[in-house]
């Protein structure tokens, strides 16, 4: 039967070229999204500066949380931590008392900028920022001199050499360091490297020790341990853990794993990756399954004739099968392992993208691993083999006279099991967009909903598409009337066979659904935030500063006369627990701490319920979103696990409407601020006195006298909405992926239902029909199946969109920009013209008489 069905394919090259191609596009995307998975959950480094020590004490990089599920069992979920734990200072001692511990290093950290000769701020591999750390800490590391000596003097520092080689400092260049304490001016002693020679991936400021700039005594973020001769680092663990298993903010690593303590950024950035993978993965299975089954379903449908025939001659239904089967097990296969290297490809693409978005850093590199080339091989088989399958099973089931009766004529209706399935799926999607017309408010709901929605109406469109096709005929129908004998043609051609039309009027469904729904969510979000932000600002100036706002900066705003209120802002991600249909659930917020004190002279957060006054202690205030998507209300014990790991249990005291443009959490300003990594506010919100001008200069010549600091009449929309414009970025990029792949998709289905009208092309032309009038025809059944595609997907999107724009703000209209709506339609037009009229264009060429019949 393989070998049958190799000759089979080999003589039906064009179908067998579309369906490879839908299959190879399919395993790719299949594979990249198991990519991103795996990188995020294995992709790793060598310690650097860590490097020396046999074990390492610092802060987890991940919280367990237990909850209570459904049947009342326990379970635990891992979020990740976006903060280092401060390390309390008695705890090297108790370690050095450890047996087997022969030294123990402090390692301290403060964030500091390093500008350069031409003024501009020095990076390390990884593009972020320095961090500054005591002489001290280089026996942490295998680190040796590159060039120069050792700082000795309180001017004197040292770089790592690829800071040292970006911005071309060399030892005795003098440099300007800014911190929280200021800015100052050093004499750049040394060039640090790793032993190897190898460059340091992070930046480092090197300054001697007891000389480290910082506002108060600086924090220890993590504890290098050396063991004792012939005491292995595992067993050295094994006893650290049991003294520090006190503080489940803190873990011990050893091996590759000191790597995740020393680099805070490759952390961060796998579990965006995971995050996003686990989102948009399922999607673009489903998607790629839904392709895979569409363009097989439309190969086998094109054989019914041959299906038909071999039916008649003696074939056995078992015998269609085995061969369709083996036909797909030889198109799916090659198609799956070639895909791999594909998606492999393109992982890489877009880890380029994600980097120039600092959403993961710029060295980030991708774990490649077998499981996703299995799981792309795995899915495109099954899809194939049950897509062909299931287009064959009529034909295998009736007699062979009724085979070849449905082969020459089409049967144009829907099935009975069709049709009752199409009326399920239609009464399902009613149910769940009448059930999110009843939720106004309920963010978790209706967010759920409209993810579900789309699918089904999706999946809905498809089943129905007959019904839909013969609707739309009759719409145009008018239309063709005034085009003549070519729209005559176009006509009667949809009308015979508007299976045919619906197979073609899918993928464009499913190119304008899914597009319209991710893109103008985005939209829709980023408006609403924006909204929210100029809505809730009452600040007339933001001071802003990258190294932190030291307690000293802070105290000059607002002793300075012409300031009424100065609020500062400190942000971070929390993890808060809560409730929904009867059990617990997690969910990693963003986090603001504030002073409430006149609070509404520069911050208004749209409170609904509650009061913001009462923000103090172990108390929270939460968006409305938040509240909803966690079943949390006014009053409630709500339970958090800070940026650090730190859990606290705080009363709910207000519920706040513009959570998007601001933050999900808001918590007491020195509460959440003693359990970020840098301790230091970001940003202070201004409110001045009325008065003269006077105040403004002076307020800007105490933000000058701190280099690094800036101030901004209003707060600078792209810097608080960066993290939402990120997340619609990111959107944005992987469903210009997805859509290339439908886009792909559509091309090929329509090709391959134009080439397999080879046989009507000739009776035409030998019937005395023109070639002009054939293209002409063509033309307008492509304007068929574009009005009747993106009017539809339009139409299906509005559903879940309608619950998107309800669950982010108090309208059910979603943000719609006419421009990149005309893209996506335009786009979708466009592709279909090409799959249509380029193969007709082609076939015409041939002579009648030559066509294959």
């Amino acid at each position: 039967m393989l070998r049958l069905a190799a000759r089979t394919l080999r003589y039906r090259t064009g179908s067998f070229a579309g369906t490879f191609i839908a299959l190879l596009l399919g395993a790719a995307v299949v594979s990249a999204c198991g990519t991103l998975l795996e990188s995020g959950l294995r992709s790793t480094v060598a310690p650097q500066r860590y490097a020396a020590t046999d074990v390492i004490v610092a802060g987890a990089r991940q919280v367990t949380v237990p909850v209570e599920t459904l049947n009342g069992k326990r379970r635990s979920d891992r979020k990740s931590l976006t903060e280092r734990a401060a390390i309390d200072p008695a705890l090297p001692a108790r370690i050095a008392r450890i047996e087997g511990v022969q030294s123990v290093i402090t390692d301290e950290g403060i964030p500091v900028q390093v500008l350069a000769k031409n003024a501009n701020p020095v990076t390390g591999s990884n593009g972020a920022a320095p961090t500054g750390h005591t002489w001290s800490s280089t026996r942490l590391g295998d680190l040796r001199l590159v060039a120069g000596h050792q700082p000795t003097r309180s001017d004197d520092v040292a770089l790592d050499v690829t800071s040292a080689r970006r911005a071309h400092i060399r030892p005795g260049d003098r440099i300007s360091v800014l911190s929280a304490a200021g800015a100052q001016t050093k004499t750049v002693t040394a060039v640090m490297a790793q032993e190897d020679g190898a460059p340091l991936r992070e930046a480092s400021v090197l300054f001697p020790d007891g000389h480290l700039p910082a506002v108060a005594s600086p924090r220890t973020q993590a504890l290098g341990v050396l063991a004792a001769p012939r005491i292995t680092p595992s067993v050295l663990a094994g006893r650290i853990t049991a003294v520090v298993k006190g503080n489940p903010q803190l873990a011990v690593y050893t091996g590759r794993a000191r790597a995740r303590a020393e680099f805070l950024d490759l952390s961060v950035a796998a579990s965006t990756l995971v995050a996003l993978a686990a989102s948009v993965g399922g999607n673009a299975t489903v998607v790629s399954v839904f392709i895979v089954y569409a363009t097989m379903a439309l190969s086998v449908s094109h054989r019914r004739r041959e299906v038909a025939l071999l039916r008649a001659v003696g074939t056995t239904p078992r015998q269609v099968r085995r061969m369709i089967w083996a036909e797909a097990l030889l198109t799916a296969l090659p198609a799956g392992v070639l895909g791999w290297p594909l998606g492999v490809g393109l992982v890489w693409w877009m880890r380029g993208q994600f980097a120039q978005h600092q959403i993961v850093p710029t060295d980030f590199t991708p774990y490649i691993g077998p499981l996703p080339a299995a799981a792309a091989v795995l899915v495109t088989t099954v899809s194939a083999i049950a897509a062909g399958l299931a287009a064959s099973r009529r034909a295998t089931r009736i007699a062979p006279t009724q085979a070849l009766g449905e082969a020459a004529v089409p049967p144009s209706g829907l099935g009975r099991g069709r049709a009752i399935t199409g009326a399920v799926l239609a009464v399902l999607s009613a149910g769940l967009f009448i059930t999110g017309l009843g939720r106004s408010g309920d963010f978790a709901t209706l967010a759920s909903l409209a993810n579900s929605l789309i699918l089904i109406l999706v999946i809905t469109a498809a089943v129905l598409g007959p019904a839909l096709a013969r609707t739309a005929l009759r719409a145009i129908a008018p239309v063709f009337r005034l085009a003549g004998v070519s729209g005559y043609l176009a006509a009667a051609n949809t009308r015979a066979n508007t299976r045919r039309l619906a197979a073609a009027i899918t993928p464009l469904i499913l190119a304008a659904s899914f597009a319209s729904t991710v893109v103008f969510a985005q939209t829709t979000g980023l408006t609403q935030a924006e909204q929210q932000m100029k809505a809730g600002l009452r600040a007339d100036r933001v001071i802003a500063s990258a190294v932190g706002i030291s307690p000293a900066f802070l105290q000059q705003i607002k002793d300075d006369p012409q300031i009424a209120t100065a609020t500062p802002v400190i942000k971070s991600k929390v993890v808060v627990v809560g409730h929904s249909l009867g059990e617990e659930k997690t969910a990693s917020l963003s986090a603001q701490g504030i002073d409430p004190t006149r609070l509404g002279e520069t911050l208004d957060l749209g409170v609904s319920s509650g009061s913001m006054t009462r923000l103090s202690g172990h108390s929270v205030a939460l968006s409305t979103s938040a509240a909803s998507w966690l079943g949390l209300h006014l009053n409630d014990h709500a339970r958090l696990y800070l940026g650090d790991g730190t859990p606290i249990t705080a009363t709910v005291t207000a519920t706040y409407q513009r959570g998007m443009g601001f933050a999900d959490v808001t918590l007491p300003h020195d509460v959440l601020q003693a359990h970020t990594s840098r301790a230091l506010d970001t940003t202070v919100l201004v409110h001045s006195r009325p008065g003269p001008s006077q105040g403004d200069r002076r307020l800007l010549r105490i933000v000058q006298s701190h280099p690094g600091a800036t101030m901004h009449s209003r707060m600078a929309m792209d810097s608080q909405l960066r993290q939402q414009r990120t997340d619609a970025w990111i959107s944005y990029l992987v469903v210009a992926v997805i859509i290339g792949y439908i886009a792909v998709a559509v091309i090929t289905t329509q090709a391959m239902a134009t080439t397999a009208r080879r046989q009507e092309f000739s009776l035409l032309r030998l019937t005395g029909t023109q070639r002009r009038q054939l293209i002409r025809m063509m033309r307008w059944e492509s304007l068929t199946v574009i009005l009747a595609g993106l009017v539809t997907g339009t139409l299906l999107s509005a559903f879940p969109l309608m619950l998107v724009a309800r669950a982010v703000g108090p309208s059910w209209w979603p943000t719609i920009p006419a421009p990149l709506y005309l893209l996506i339609a335009g786009s979708i037009a466009l592709l279909t013209l090409v799959g249509t009229l380029l193969p007709a264009r082609l076939l015409l060429r041939r002579q009648p008489t030559s066509a294959p019949g």
